[in-house]
């Protein structure tokens, strides 16, 4: 069995853990950035309309700055504002909404719970962390966690990655916080420490302190309200200790929140030595040739032709312009050759490889793929047949794009 974390690691002291907590609670209470959710979680007196309203900006912000979801929470809960307008919505309106916030797949999800929180929870929402994510699509450890405790007042600790580095920096836990048996030992203190009487308002105020104080890099250390029980800000200040058992050097070799011997304390890098995590793996590459189809509408405006994505994998649903992937390293001639194809298949008459003018490159990048798209455009004369075997297509005005669920990354093109 690995070697147990000393007790220097852990929030063992109850005298500490409530100066803690309250140190927190007063910091949140005079330094909370107000934001839409919150108000509606605060003064929101039908339970299952908070839960929802929680439960929306959780999925939002996954992943999302703040500043980037407050627009849209605002309008998504303009537009669908309790479980039973959502759940009446058709995916195509989620889809259009959400176009633009990324993560494409969180929507759908929402969505799909949505629906079977209506038609088999009698519209009723869980209201335990353990029942949240055991009953609802898409609602993770995390998420479950958040919504039980600000609207349900569940005692439960939360962990994102706001709440990882405070911790990590508070206890010096130097592990790689990737790993499954560190993120164990993280939940396990954010349940010692989450308030008993406000669970809600403490697991907001430890992410509001990753988010706004205790950043990634240049945290604020001197405005921190539990700088006092930080092990990584004593080290700082102190500097680096002698070589005997305490929390920065355990002595023993083999403690499993410790960082690894070959990664030393940098004192130039102060508390943000912490949190370590493994390496990420670099995005991989793609290419896909994307043509722009433009015609004369009735009226005399250009239109252009979408088509939709597959119902799964990568933008599920969403619509985009005739594309192509592309295997790397071809030439632009066998390129054009094969988009050609593509178009013709769509089309049912020949298309020349030569007529397609080549417009320029579009780099998009998502969270694990570097996406270069080629992009060609291509006038059209006339009206034409599209196949109705293949995927579903219509023609739009660019007005009408832009209020489509198209991507970003068609936005670019």
């Amino acid at each position: 069995a690995p070697a147990p974390p000393p007790a220097r690691h852990l929030f063992s002291d109850p005298a500490e853990v409530e100066a803690l907590r309250g140190n927190l609670l007063a910091w949140y209470d005079r330094c909370k950035r107000d934001l839409p959710w919150r108000a509606l979680a605060a003064t929101e007196p039908d339970a299952d309309r908070r839960g929802y309203a929680v439960w929306v900006s959780e999925i939002m912000l996954q992943q999302t700055q703040v500043a980037t979801v407050i627009d849209y929470y605002n309008r998504w809960m303009q537009k669908w504002p309790t479980l039973q307008a959502l759940a009446q919505a058709s995916l195509e309106e989620v889809n259009e909404l959400w176009a633009g916030l990324g993560y494409y797949s969180r929507g759908k999800r929402l969505q799909e719970a949505a629906r079977k929180v209506v038609c088999e929870l009698a519209g009723r929402m869980p209201r335990t962390a353990e029942d949240l994510q055991k009953l609802l699509p898409g609602v993770g450890r995390y998420t479950a966690g958040a919504i039980a405790s600000i609207s349900y007042g569940q005692a439960t600790g939360v962990v994102d990655g706001n709440v990882i580095r405070v911790l990590c920096r508070l206890r010096c836990i130097g592990a790689d916080s990737s790993s499954p048996a560190v993120v164990d030992r993280l939940w396990d203190m954010a349940n010692v420490l989450v308030d008993r009487s406000r669970p809600g308002d403490f697991n907001q105020a430890l992410m509001e302190l990753g988010a706004t104080v205790c950043v990634p890099k240049a945290p604020l250390c001197g405005e921190c309200p539990v700088k006092q029980h930080c092990q990584a800000w004593r080290r700082k200040l102190f500097g680096k200790p002698p070589k005997v058992p305490d929390v920065e050097d355990c002595g023993v070799g083999d403690c499993p929140l410790c960082p690894p011997a070959m990664e030393p304390w940098d004192s130039s890098l102060g508390v943000t030595n912490f949190p370590r995590k493994a390496a990420k793996k670099p995005p991989r590459a793609m290419r896909t040739a994307t043509c722009v189809l433009e015609r004369r509408g009735c009226h005399g405006a250009p239109e252009y032709l979408i088509v939709q994505r597959p119902s799964s994998g990568l933008l599920a649903g969403l619509w985009e312009f005739p594309s192509l992937p592309l295997a790397q390293d071809l030439q632009e001639e066998r390129e054009r050759e094969e988009l050609a194809d593509h178009l013709q298949a769509w089309m049912g008459w020949p298309v020349a490889a030569k007529g397609l003018q080549f417009i320029g490159e579009v780099i998009h990048i998502f969270s694990h793929i570097h996406q270069t798209y080629v992009v060609y455009s291509l006038p059209l004369d006339g009206d034409m047949t599209l196949n109705p075997a293949l995927s579903p297509s219509r023609w739009v005005t660019k007005d009408e794009f832009h209020a489509s669920a198209v991507s970003t990354a068609m936005k670019k093109v």
